[in-house]
């Protein structure tokens, strides 16, 4: 499968909020003794842009390499070799500036001060940006009602549901009124309605004109949020395109969807035998099991499920144009 690369870059730097080229990043570990090391390549040659305004994505396996990348780009790391430019200015020589003049959202618990109010919380954050006292006293309170915690804002953030927190990421990464913020996985273990309300936020950013770098795991937030985005897998970008582009890899494929009742690893293991079948993805955790069978040949992969389905029940069976998430994994995997 061909690999969509990045287009040739036309804007200036002036235009760019991110700009990345041929990033590297090395880990050297050493024996209990120090006589051996092994060297572990986390990037390898990284490049791509993200436009001022833009909200992009940066997707990829766990151990891909978005959280290095991520570090590098918010200056908490540095690279081996490669350039990488914040809001036009370098990662390596320019680390004060540019983390005034961004806002950084990690998904769970880290990053809050668990024993204190959200309101002290937001205090602290705001001196320790450097933000006016006269201007922090009025954008506390706002940036408390924008993510839906006035009336707990006194509480202490160690009584905050996992949602309740992850509002308070959000507000603590805009008290500075940044240009760019990075979401590092921002509604990683929330319910659907609390992620439902974090990605309402998110779109509310974009319009006020923030650029916004998003790494997720979910690939239906990936498709719903992102204007464009970037695969990442062993330390290299492997596509970057729309996520109607991503999925044009795959049009030469449908999916079979299945519900079923029974099914163990063996039966998903008879559905991998089958003639024409690519990929076979199955969550086999809960009472009723979801499969998903890969082929360029739909009807007759079904017919042939059918066959293989002893002591299982299909309780649903549909055939399905290919996901963002379908894109995803022939990526990576190939």
């Amino acid at each position: 499968m061909q690999v969509v690369e990045e287009p040739e870059r036309t804007m200036s730097r002036e235009e760019l909020a991110i700009e990345v080229r041929d990033l590297r990043r090395e880990y050297v570990t050493r024996s209990f003794f120090g006589k051996t090391s092994r060297v572990t390549e986390a990037l390898a040659g990284v490049t791509f842009d993200v436009k001022k305004g833009e909200l992009f994505g940066l997707i990829g396996p766990n151990g891909a390499g978005k959280t290095t990348t991520i570090k590098i780009l918010t200056t908490l790391l540095t690279p081996t070799s490669g350039q990488a430019f914040v809001l036009g200015m370098d990662v390596n020589r320019q680390v004060y500036e540019i983390r005034k003049r961004i806002g950084i959202v990690f998904g769970g618990e880290r990053g809050l001060y668990n024993r204190v109010t959200a309101v002290e919380n937001m205090k602290y954050f705001s001196d320790l940006y450097g933000v006016d006292p006269s201007i922090s006293r009025k954008r506390i309170p706002d940036l408390i009602r924008l993510v839906g915690l006035e009336g707990r804002e006194n509480d202490k953030v160690e009584k905050y549901s996992r949602g309740m927190k992850q509002r308070l990421h959000i507000a603590k990464s805009l008290v500075n009124d940044p240009e760019l913020i990075f979401l590092d996985e921002p509604t990683i273990g929330l319910d659907p309605a609390g992620a439902r309300d974090i990605r309402e936020m998110i779109r509310q950013m974009e319009k006020w004109g923030k650029t916004i770098l998003l790494t997720t795991h979910y690939m239906f937030e990936a498709d719903e949020l992102c204007k464009r985005i970037a695969v990442i897998s062993k330390g290299k970008i492997v596509a970057l395109d729309s996520p109607s582009g991503l999925k044009r890899l795959v049009k030469d494929i449908s999916v079979v969807e299945l519900q079923t009742y029974g099914a163990t690893q063996n039966f998903v293991e008879k559905l991998k035998s089958i003639n024409g079948v690519i990929r076979v993805v199955a969550d086999l955790e809960s009472e009723r099991q979801f499969i998903k069978i890969q082929t360029p040949i739909a009807t007759d992969v079904l017919t042939e499920v059918t066959q293989v389905a002893e002591g299982v029940k299909i309780i649903d069976k549909s055939i399905k144009e290919p996901t963002l998430e379908d894109a995803y994994l022939r990526l990576v995997e190939e």
